[in-house]
């Protein structure tokens, strides 16, 4: 019996640190300039897996990360000015984020988590956030054609 117990214990704990071993963390730079130009995330699309992390890191100071638009039963957040954040993604499904500060000159991100079978619920909440741009339009229609 104590055989079983000790057995049961090893291959739940081997189970557990085999997947936690299996997410990744990905890296997201808030910066003032970037390949894309001024207010950039950068990478701006990213394409990850459920359980995934991303660290949205404050490279340059005066930005902050901050959902604005999460698959249903995915959980938002809402990071600080000028402090990293890490998020992890357990959804699958589409994520728009912005940084607060700077949606007016198209600093915005996309977020693919697994395999995305409908794109609608986040191509009809880029129109709110295209509505708020003065600049850098393109960027969001950009990032949610990469989604596949």
């Amino acid at each position: 019996m104590k055989k079983l117990k000790l057995s049961s214990l090893v291959l739940a704990t081997s189970l557990f640190y085999q997947g936690a071993a299996l997410s990744a963390e990905h890296e997201v730079k808030m910066l003032n300039n970037g390949t894309e130009g001024m207010m950039v995330f950068e990478p701006a699309f990213l394409k990850v897996e459920k359980g995934d992390t991303v660290k949205f890191l404050a490279t340059d100071a005066g930005h902050d990360s901050v959902s604005a638009y999460v698959p249903d039963g995915a959980e938002g957040w809402t990071g600080e000015n000028s402090k990293d954040i890490t998020v992890t993604l357990d959804t699958e499904g589409v994520y728009l984020y912005k940084c607060t500060p700077h949606v007016m000159m198209g600093m915005v991100g996309v977020i693919q988590v697994g395999t995305v079978t409908d794109k609608s619920g986040a191509e009809k909440a880029s129109e709110e956030l295209l509505a708020k741009m003065a600049m850098g339009k393109d960027r969001i229609e950009k990032y949610l054609a990469q989604v596949n």
